[in-house]
Parts: C-alpha cells; sequence; structure tokens
C-alpha cells in the first residue's frame, strides 16, 4: 500500500467510484501480486458490481475477463490480515499475505501482540506471504523508525519460520531495507512491492534474486528512472501489481484501481523490457506460481 499523495481532485474521483473501462484482454492470464480488496471494496466499490451482489466475486470475475486470473489480498494490519486469510479460503483464485504495514508499527500501544496475531495467521495454508512489511521513511518521522526497524526483523522471521515469500514496502528507505535484510539473512522469496527505486537499486536487488513488483507507477510520465530499473530486470524476476484502489496506470491516474487494469501495466512493461507480450505473461504467471502457488 503507497498511501500515495493524491490531489483533491484525485481524492474524490477515486472514492467516487469512477471506475475506467476495462483494456483489451491479454494473450496469456497473469496474476495481480499486490492488490488490497478490502480498501477497494469499502471505499470505491468494484466495476460492474450491483446491489446484492459479492463484490469479491465481481472483482475476481472482473479481472478474470481480461485475462488477470489470480489475486493476492495483502495484508497491513491485524484486521485485514485476518479478512484476507478469510477471504482466501473462501475464494480459489486468491490467496493472502499477512503483516503490519512499516507506518502501522509505531501505531501500536503493543506491537509484540500484533506480531503473535501475524505469526498465527502466517501458519495457515492459504496465506503464501508475510508482507506488507518493511520500512518507510518518508511517513514516519525519527521517532519512529525504531518501531519499523523492530517490526520489520520480526516479520523476516516470521517469514523464515514458516517458509513463506517476504513481501516488502520500502519507501525512501532503500539501503536501509538491505542493511536489515543483510543483517537478519533474508529468506528464500522476497518481493520488492510496488518497485520504487533507480536502475542502480533494481540492479543490486537482482543480483540478491529478488523479485521486483511493478504497479501502476511505471507508466507515469515523470517516472523514466523507474522505467530504467524495469529495462534491467531479467523478465523471470519481475511481478506486475495494482496496488489497488491505489496508483491507476495511465492513461486513468487518479480513478479508482482494480486488478482489471492490470494489462495496462503489462503493456507498458512489455514496451518498456522490449519482450513480447506473450512471452512477458508467461514469465509472471510462472513467477507468481513460484511465489505464490500453487492456487
Amino acid at each position: 500500500m503507497s498511501e500515495p499523495t493524491e490531489t483533491r481532485k484525485q481524492r474524490a474521483a477515486r472514492r467516487a467510484g469512477e471506475f475506467p473501462p476495462a483494456p483489451e484482454p491479454l494473450p496469456r492470464p497473469v496474476l495481480d501480486s499486490h492488490t488490497h480488496l478490502d480498501i477497494t471494496v469499502s471505499e470505491a466499490g468494484v466495476p460492474g458490481g450491483g446491489p446484492g451482489d459479492d463484490p469479491v466475486a465481481v472483482a475476481i470475475e472482473v479481472a478474470a475477463a481480461v485475462g488477470v486470473d489470480r489475486l493476492v489480498q495483502v495484508g497491513v494490519d491485524v484486521a485485514s490480515s485476518r479478512w484476507g486469510a478469510d477471504v482466501a479460503e473462501k475464494y480459489p483464485a486468491v490467496l493472502a499475505t499477512v503483516a503490519l504495514h512499516p507506518n502501522e508499527a509505531p501505531r501500536l500501544a503493543d506491537l509484540d501482540e500484533a506480531l503473535r496475531e501475524i505469526e498465527t495467521l502466517a501458519a495457515r495454508d492459504r496465506v503464501r506471504g508475510v508482507g506488507e512489511t518493511g520500512m518507510d521513511f518518508y511517513r514516519t518521522g525519527d521517532q519512529g523508525r525504531a518501531a519499523q526497524e523492530e517490526s520489520f526483523r520480526a516479520h523476516i522471521a516470521i517469514a523464515k519460520r514458516y517458509g513463506k515469500a517476504l513481501v516488502i514496502h520500502d519507501r525512501d528507505a532503500h539501503a536501509d531495507v538491505l542493511r536489515v535484510l543483510d543483517d537478519e539473512g533474508a529468506p528464500d522469496t522476497v518481493v520488492l512491492h510496488c518497485f520504487s527505486g533507480d536502475a542502480e537499486f533494481a540492479a543490486e536487488c537482482v543480483r540478491r534474486g529478488h523479485l521486483l513488483s511493478f504497479a501502476g507507477t511505471v507508466t507515469f510520465g515523470s517516472a523514466a528512472a523507474l522505467r530504467e530499473a524495469a529495462a534491467l530486470t531479467p523478465i523471470d524476476q519481475i511481478l506486475v501489481e495494482t496496488d489497488a484502489p491505489y496508483l491507476t496506470p495511465m492513461p486513468h491516474r487518479g480513478r479508482p484501481n482494480a486488478s482489471y487494469l492490470i494489462p495496462l501495466t503489462v503493456r507498458s512493461l512489455a514496451a518498456t523490457t522490449g519482450a513480447d507480450l506473450d512471452e512477458l505473461c508467461a514469465a509472471i504467471s510462472a513467477t507468481g506460481d513460484r511465489v505464490f502457488g500453487p492456487w
């Protein structure tokens, strides 16, 4: 979850539920490796949904119609993690990750108790990742960084104990994220959610064998450095995500995001990397199964 800075007009449009039209379907199915269905449903509803409809089922159906056949629901606190774990057990197309967002950790009166709850959820079969955890120096000042780091280290240990992927939120904290991973020893599978670094940081993450998950930000006109990072990333280390309802890809920036808009980001990545679209879809799908599957 990016917790992006939005203009008043963008925020109003997203909350008004003005979903963009469906894009052209992909030639092969892919997954949305990082979405917040709970926030999407509560803030914007779902595209095509009506009164009495099951919003999660509708979101899955609309995404599948354009070739997005699997979703990873991501937790950011105890409540959303529990919700996601339950949803993943109900819907075969959904898997879950569980965690305390780095900006959540400093707010908690009892961080240890919350971490115990997260560990209990991490043991569930349909929970396949621990995250989004990490460090965020954009919104949290010096007074909250110790709690962030303590929480991040605890999440790394949980991921390793249960053999789950570690899903990292990294905002303005690249060097510190790598420092903590080095200190603790990285789990076998690490995903840099909504990758936000430059080419140099991408090259270091690739060297370490980490997965880089690109969101709609890679389509933004101002994101040349991010496209440079994507261009040097091997396609078998690329994942694609929405971070819905945030970070809607161009040309619909500012409107609400949902998993059915993944094709816009995938096509942008194909153009950026020079990969054949069909080949890129196949690689993303295989990587998703390797990281989170089987569904």
